[in-house]
């Protein structure tokens, strides 16, 4: 509904600052053209939304200008006290602040919709952790003090172990946490030097993403840092997985499985993704298009459905399954060392 939009806009104006249309239009999956309708409306029902020219414009509340919005609705209530994941509470040494919170909030709503929370609360629960956990601890120093240095807007200087096992040393300013599952990441930015304009170097920005358990060490400098105009943390994190799934190496394989495997095949693990399932053959066997990140992942796992499943293309992931079984036999066929 329109009202409801309305309201949306103010809201964002009020709590993100300044905003251009297009920001609007994607958060609120309308139109640009629809904003800019539905900011003249806000200008005639005496809300004081100015525009701003250049670059750098946008739309914004003229300064001071707040509102007092209360009557919350019954889903709403419902969404804050959907239970978070208590883990990921306890990282942050927030869980018995947030538990308290939530029952606080319960005692300030009006009778009526005080079970209807307490509902919510006993019914839903959110537990991000997966089945079979990393090992991967995150705490103690090197936490609290990238913590510390997001609130506070300090610079930190890092050990970091890369991906390949490599140790850098990285000055960054920490512009928040993510949380992916149970794996924490650190966003930073980044000060690199672009071309010499005269006789300077123009500086910019990088966003970056770490892993907070391949922070080997952190010190928090004295230097602190402005954050980055219009930087939002969720539309980065969105923006940059996206990305990140969209550059990652595929490979594509094309199988027959048995009726019998086809159960586990849809339970595909983490490296593959069934992409395609035709119906059975004659003889029973289901042909299948799986994608993988690499063939080496291919071929180990399909070795491992022995008989069950039957490469058929490529004719090199087909190959590299025979020489892996073909291993496996010597190997076994070895007499072992004996003293």
């Amino acid at each position: 509904m329109r009202a409801d939009r309305l309201l949306q806009i103010l809201l964002l104006l009020q709590n993100r600052g300044k905003q251009t249309a297009k920001e609007l239009a994607t958060e609120l999956e309308v139109t640009e053209r629809t904003i800019l309708r539905d900011l003249e409306a806000l200008g005639q029902a005496g809300i004081p939304v100015v525009a701003e020219r250049g670059k750098h414009g946008g739309w914004r509340l003229m300064d001071d200008y707040r509102t007092n919005l209360t009557g919350l609705k019954e889903e709403e209530i419902h969404a804050l006290f959907i239970s978070p994941s208590s883990h990921l509470l306890a990282d942050l040494g927030m869980e018995k602040g947030a538990e308290l919170a939530r029952h606080k909030l319960l005692a300030s709503l009006p009778r009526l919709y005080q079970k209807q929370a307490k509902d919510v609360w006993e019914r839903l629960h959110v537990d991000t952790r997966t089945w079979r956990q990393s090992g991967e601890k995150v705490g103690g120093e090197v936490f609290q003090a990238l913590q510390q240095a997001v609130w506070m807007e300090r610079r930190v200087k890092m050990t970091y172990e890369r991906a390949d096992g490599e140790m850098v040393e990285r000055i960054v300013e920490p512009l928040g946490l993510v949380a992916k599952g149970s794996t924490w990441y650190v966003v930073a930015s980044r000060r690199r030097e672009t071309e010499a304009v005269g006789d300077q170097a123009e500086k910019s920005n990088e966003y970056r993403t770490y892993r907070v358990t391949r922070i080997k060490s952190i010190i928090m400098t004295e230097d602190t840092f402005l954050r980055p105009v219009g930087f939002q943390l969720a539309a980065y994190w969105e923006n940059s997985t996206r990305q990140f799934l969209e550059h990652l190496p595929t490979y594509e394989a094309k199988v027959e499985v048995s009726p019998s495997a086809v159960p586990r095949m849809t339970f595909t693990g983490r490296f593959v993704q069934m992409i395609h399932k035709d119906e059975p053959c004659m003889d029973g066997w289901t042909p299948m298009t799986l994608c993988f990140e690499t063939r080496e992942e291919a071929a180990g796992y399909l070795l491992g459905f022995a008989d069950q499943v039957r490469a058929i293309q490529p004719q090199e992931l087909r190959e590299q399954i025979v020489e892996m079984a073909r291993a496996v036999l010597m190997m076994d066929d070895d007499e072992p060392h004996k003293e």
